[in-house]
């Protein structure tokens, strides 16, 4: 026999609960290719894996919570705010690099044909 649900209880089918339980595996890859972004030595590359990065934390705080995982939940939500900060900042700092002209370097003396 069934127990009866609580007020705000919502009841899954049993194919949403696989779903929820097999989204671990697409935030498992959407970590690593943040990862691989955030190591790139191109800018833009470096700043969109912090926002790639958002999105893990998204997905693995939706599985965390079906799964019961209330320290998951916590340490995403810490990692979010730290990829926050690493977005601004990168886009801070790509912004300043843009507005700056290029550097020419002076020719040095006694150099010539």
């Amino acid at each position: 026999m069934a127990q009866p649900r609580r007020p705000g209880q919502v009841a899954l089918r049993q194919a949403d609960v696989d779903s929820i339980n097999l989204l671990q595996w697409p935030a498992m890859a959407v970590t690593l290719a943040a990862a691989w972004l955030i190591a790139s030595s191109s800018a833009a590359r470096r700043n969109s894996g912090f926002w790639v990065f958002l999105l893990s934390n998204g997905l693995w705080i939706v599985w965390a919570a079906h799964a019961g995982a209330p320290a998951l939940i916590a340490l995403q939500v810490g990692l979010a705010s730290l990829n926050i900060r690493g977005a601004i900042k990168t886009d801070r700092a790509n912004r300043q690099s843009a507005d700056q002209p290029a550097v020419k370097l002076p020719a040095s003396e006694g150099s010539g044909p």
